[in-house]
């Protein structure tokens, strides 16, 4: 059973935070994560995504927190790239077919071990990175594979603040949350 749930087991709450305390870089994949995973097409062919400023400002806040955050998707769009730059993150990989390569590629450039990696991820091409990360989330959308693998479901689903349910985890977890949150009770 999930780690979000309320009647998961004391066991997997604690395994959850623990993986969770570990986490020095958080991924996420972009479409059924970050969006609701629908594709729109405007006129001219373009993509068109729709992102909750909710997921946006849990990620503003993680990094603020010290977390790295990372942007894994098998698909390349000009709407990801753009929200990426928005939001200030670094490493927004794009266009994957191998994610476990870019996952592996990603952490020996940053120096880290799949340990102290988080990876959110929705859909049955996420489960090999799932498998290898530290911790293991899922929107509340995600496959049923999926969930059974996560470490941490989110009770919101993709697009709709699940990355943000997730960040604050990750967050209450280092013992940051409050931190950041004071900046705005000031």
């Amino acid at each position: 059973m999930p780690a979000a749930a309320p009647d998961a087991p004391e066991s997997a709450q604690r395994d959850a935070l623990e993986r969770a305390r570990r986490v020095r870089i958080m991924i996420f994949d972009v479409d059924g994560v970050l969006t609701d995973g629908r594709l729109w097409y405007g006129p001219s062919g373009e993509s068109l995504k729709a992102f909750s400023v909710l997921d946006g400002h849990g990620i503003k806040m993680l990094m603020r927190s010290g977390v790295e955050v990372a942007l894994l998707s098998g698909r390349s769009s000009a709407a990801v790239s753009a929200r990426a730059a928005e939001l200030r993150i670094r490493h927004a990989l794009q266009g994957i077919e191998d994610k476990v390569a870019a996952f592996g590629a990603l952490l020996s450039g940053l120096g880290l071990g799949a340990d102290s990696a988080g990876f959110m991820g929705d859909e049955l091409v996420d489960l090999p990175v799932l498998r290898r990360c530290g911790f293991a989330c899922a929107p509340a959308s995600a496959r049923d594979l999926v969930l059974r693998h996560a470490h941490y479901v989110a009770a919101a689903p993709a697009g709709a603040g699940a990355a943000r349910q997730a960040c604050e985890f990750v967050m209450q977890a280092q013992g940051t949350l409050d931190a950041v949150l004071a900046k705005y009770l000031a």
